[in-house]
Parts: structure tokens; C-alpha cells; sequence
């Protein structure tokens, strides 16, 4: 058992690292709206998803049909995650935008498994998810130092709007997700279903908006790497460790996606990152040290086994 809570830790810490990286990647199309850049990515990356589990989709579609409720919630979760992740983006910034949806998602994750699973929270967790967005909002407080013009647009307001929507999503997603894998749907068909149908959905938007993808080589290659690696091995990593782990642990491991977007802004994009922002940092690692690393076997021992699930 601890074996598989540890190797799906491992899964959704390489998730949140790929994650990372698709500010960064969209700066280099820069031309390509934030509407195009989410139906691309999580569009074609679902329905790469799909086809990849299409056996077990259609070996397990009487469970599916059975749990039809659960897979319309997460594919229209799924379809409007990225809408609202990269148009926060680009309204708020790579930084702001990320903190804020990734930042928020612990907290909605919480708060549906309470309304929703009757699941209470340990005060383990509670402190390291308070940890890790104390880390968070260091991070946002200096990147809007680092441009203090961008941070008071009037756009910044409904970029942070549209992030505590994509946090929602996200969070909603997740929940969905684990749901069906609890009731006897393998992940990858669960991931597969969930987000092969969210992704038809985004086919439209990018129709209507994905012509600058054919504009150049550059475009085109941000799409394709957009679609396979953050969105398909990314969320193939995820659906294994979210088989393994709460809903609420993967979305506060998942805290790593900023200080990758973070570092990578500083590094490639050539962002300038004060201080504070790498307090944030060190903080947002060690929310991951809180949250993932086993308890003292003292502690393990005398802690009461917890409720169960609400069915």
C-alpha cells in the first residue's frame, strides 16, 4: 500500500513538472489566442487519451453509462479548464495566472470531498496545503514587484477570476475522476472517458480560433507539443496517481506546477524573480515535504484509522 501511495506521488510530481512547463512553451506563439492554446492542448491531448485506453473504454462502457453523471460533470470540468488556465495567463501573467489555479485547487478540492465525500481533513494536511499556499501567494506578491505595471491592469482582476475558475474546474475534475476509479473503473479508462469527451467538446473552439497553429513551424510545434506532453503523458501520470493518492494530496502536490513555471519564467523567458519569490519557493517544497513524505511510525501507530468514504 505504501509502495503504491509512493510511486503515485512520483506520478503527479512528473505531472505538475511537465504542467509547468506550458507557460513558458506558450510565450514562443505568442500570436495563438489563450482559447487555441487550451482547446489544442487539453482537446487533442484527451482524445489521444481516449483512443490510447479505446479498448477498455469499450469493455467497460455498461460501468461507464452507469456512472454517466460523474463523466458529464468531469468532461465539462475538463472543457473549461483551459479556457479559464490559459486565458488567466495571459490576463494575469504566467506566474499569477498558475499560482492562482493551481494555488486555489487544494482548498475547492476540500471543500467539494467535504460536501460531496463527507471527508474530513487531517491537520497534517491542513497545514501543509496552508504551507504551500502561504508559498503561493509569496510567489504571486513578487512577480507583481517584478512588474508592478502589469499587476495593476484592469485585467488582472478577471485573470484572477478566471483562475479561481480554473482551480475550480480542475478541482471538480479530479474529484470526478477518482470517484470512478473508486467504483471500479480503471484510471486510464476513467482519465480516457473524462477527458476524450471533454475534449470533443473543445473541438469547436478550436476550430473557430486555431488557424494561427498553421501560421508558422513554431506555432504549429507548440500545439503538438502542448497536446502530447502536458496534457497526454502529463494527465496519463496523473490518472495513475490519482488511482493511489486522495483527490485532495494530488491537487497539493500539484502546488510544484508554479515553482516549475516559476523557474522556468526566470530562466528561459528571462523573468526576474525577487527574493520573497523564492521564499515562496522553499515554502511550496516544503509544503511537498508535509504532505508526501510517511509519518513517524509513533505517530502512524496511535493516529485512529479514518472514516469511511460515503458511498
Amino acid at each position: 500500500m505504501m509502495q503504491g501511495h509512493r510511486w503515485g506521488v512520483i506520478a503527479i510530481l512528473f505531472a505538475a513538472v511537465v504542467w509547468g512547463t506550458t507557460g513558458t512553451a506558450a510565450t514562443f506563439a505568442p500570436e495563438v489566442s489563450a482559447a487555441a492554446i487550451g482547446a489544442a492542448a487539453m482537446g487533442l491531448g484527451g482524445i489521444a487519451q481516449a483512443l490510447c485506453a479505446g479498448r477498455g473504454i469499450l469493455n467497460q462502457r455498461r460501468r461507464l453509462w452507469q456512472q454517466r453523471r460523474l463523466l458529464v460533470i468531469g468532461a465539462l470540468a475538463v472543457a473549461v479548464y483551459p479556457l479559464a488556465f490559459y486565458g488567466a495567463m495571459r490576463l494575469a501573467g504566467v506566474t499569477v495566472g498558475t499560482v492562482i489555479t493551481i494555488g486555489s485547487a487544494p482548498l475547492l478540492s476540500a471543500l467539494i470531498e467535504y460536501l460531496l465525500d463527507g471527508r474530513r481533513l487531517t491537520l497534517r494536511w491542513s497545514f501543509g496545503a496552508a504551507v504551500g499556499l502561504i508559498g503561493m501567494g509569496l510567489i504571486c506578491l513578487a512577480e507583481g514587484d517584478a512588474h508592478g505595471s502589469a499587476a495593476s491592469a484592469p485585467s488582472v482582476p478577471l485573470g484572477v477570476l478566471l483562475g479561481l475558475i480554473g482551480g475550480f474546474t480542475y478541482a471538480l475534475y479530479s474529484w470526478s475522476a477518482r470517484r470512478m476509479m473508486l467504483q471500479g473503473t480503471g484510471s486510464a479508462v476513467a482519465m480516457g472517458a473524462t477527458f476524450g469527451l471533454g475534449g470533443l467538446l473543445l473541438m469547436p473552439v478550436l476550430a473557430v480560433s486555431g488557424g494561427a497553429f498553421l501560421a508558422s513551424w513554431t506555432n504549429a510545434a507548440v500545439g503538438l507539443y502542448m497536446a502530447a506532453v502536458p496534457m497526454f503523458l502529463g494527465y496519463i501520470a496523473f490518472g495513475y496517481g490519482l488511482a493511489r493518492v486522495e483527490a485532495s494530496t494530488a491537487t497539493v502536490i500539484t502546488l510544484f506546477e508554479p515553482v516549475v513555471a516559476a523557474v522556468l519564467a526566470v530562466v528561459i523567458v528571462g523573468e526576474r524573480l525577487p527574493p520573497q519569490g523564492w521564499v515562496g519557493v522553499a515554502l511550496v517544497i516544503g509544503c511537498l515535504a508535509i504532505i508526501t513524505l510517511p509519518a513517524p511510525r509513533r505517530l502512524r501507530r496511535h493516529t485512529p484509522a479514518p472514516p469511511p468514504r460515503a458511498t
